[in-house]
């Protein structure tokens, strides 16, 4: 088995923890993770793929083990978070890498992608939306605080960060809850409960509206660039529904789309059946 090494990077200022595992040069694969979790979420991806590639995942800024700036001294938007994840994969030296985008980590990786299409080899969606048809009604509170963006609003969000929401998002859909381990969403609470967390995530929800507004963008880099794309979803999330993997066809006709029976975090039930799906995607594009 390879070993998974537990590192951390300086970027402009800001730590930035990242895994990583694999042959230095074997193809890289950039684990992009989803809200409220971090890297951690690959623990079991990441060795059922590190004999053949070079695999790393960064926690974001103000999630896992990264810093959580204060709010007056760092902007939460997600063109700050793909901003301080593209400088990290210079600092750490990767040139050209296939993307995993999950959930929060689809708008940190696609605006890595738009601004750098030459760099990114493959992209696999775990979830990873970028159509509105994607998005379930469970969008509609955070969409209110979009179109009205007041305190109360503000804190009519404030339950999606407590630890019955994680709860939800890691079991519903799930055939057998007891398949799911709870160190994954005790680790994501206690990361939320640190002082700041919450205001740092409540800007985030708001500025998801700014990731919508960038599907347009990210329609036509798929269409002018047409990536080696798989999409490995969950049939039974609650927040990004099946047609949004289904629309990733309209623009990248050859795309791969596969459904899995299972919730939001699919790697907690089904990560030996999606590394197989990976590992095969992989070796047939990349040789392309």
């Amino acid at each position: 088995m390879t070993a998974t090494h537990y590192r951390a990077a300086e970027v402009d200022g800001l730590k930035i923890f990242y895994r990583e595992a694999g042959p230095q040069d074997a193809p890289v694969l950039l684990l992009l993770h989803g809200f409220p979790s971090a890297g951690h979420m690959y623990r079991d991806l990441i060795p059922l793929l590190a004999d053949r590639f070079h695999l790393v995942a960064p926690d974001l800024p103000g999630f896992g083990r990264s810093d959580m700036p204060s709010r007056d001294q760092f902007k939460y938007t997600f063109d700050n978070l793909a901003g301080v994840i593209g400088r990290f994969t210079e600092v750490i030296g990767l040139k050209r890498f296939a993307i995993y985008i999950f959930d929060y980590g689809a708008p940190v990786g696609l605006r890595l992608a738009t601004k750098y299409p030459q760099r990114i080899t493959a992209i696999i969606s775990q979830n990873g939306n970028a159509y509105e048809e994607g998005l379930s009604e469970g969008w509609s509170p955070i969409q209110a605080y979009w179109r009205a963006p007041t305190q109360a609003n503000r804190d009519a969000l404030r339950s999606f960060l407590e630890p019955e929401s994680t709860l939800f998002q890691y079991t519903h859909g799930v055939s057998d809850p007891s398949l799911v381990s709870p160190d994954g969403r005790s680790l994501d609470d206690h990361y939320l409960a640190r002082p700041g967390a919450h205001e740092a995530q409540l800007d985030l929800f708001l500025d998801y509206a700014s990731n919508v507004a960038l599907y347009p963008d990210f329609h036509r880099y798929f269409r002018d660039h047409q990536p080696p794309f798989l999409a490995v979803w969950s049939k039974n999330d609650p927040f990004f529904l099946p047609a949004g993997a289904e629309a990733f066809k309209r623009d990248i006709p050859r795309a791969d789309v596969r459904f899995f029976d299972t919730g939001h975090f699919a790697l907690e039930t089904h990560s030996a059946e999606i590394a197989a799906v990976i590992r095969e995607f992989l070796d047939r594009t990349l040789r392309l």
